[in-house]
């Protein structure tokens, strides 16, 4: 019974799925020939296959959760800074008006 791990490295480094054709001046990679192992892995073993697309992507969703929650908190920073500044900008002109009265 094949298992994860296994299916991942067929996925990977199989030499069905990748065929690379060497030139004096070109690399070509078979990407229909991969896609197709691919849509067959999928339907073949739909569970690992998903499996293995979840556990692939976690480290991007977390990736992007982290840095978009970095960016809130950037942001939210700066608006109070702005807001500070602004609130500081308006009491010295209002504590100019009131010397000159």
């Amino acid at each position: 019974m094949p298992t994860f791990a296994t299916n991942l490295l067929e996925a990977v480094f199989s030499p069905q799925c990748i065929c690379l054709e060497v030139s004096a001046h070109q690399k070509m990679i078979d990407f229909k020939g991969w896609a197709e192992y691919v849509v067959e892995w999928a339907a073949k073993d739909p569970y690992g296959f998903l499996t293995t697309i979840i556990l692939a992507l976690t480290p991007l969703f977390i990736a992007s959760a982290l840095l978009s929650w970095k960016l809130a908190k950037m942001i939210e920073a700066r608006d109070r800074e702005q807001k500070r500044k602004q609130k500081r900008q308006e009491n010295i002109a209002k504590a100019k008006r009131s010397k000159k009265d």
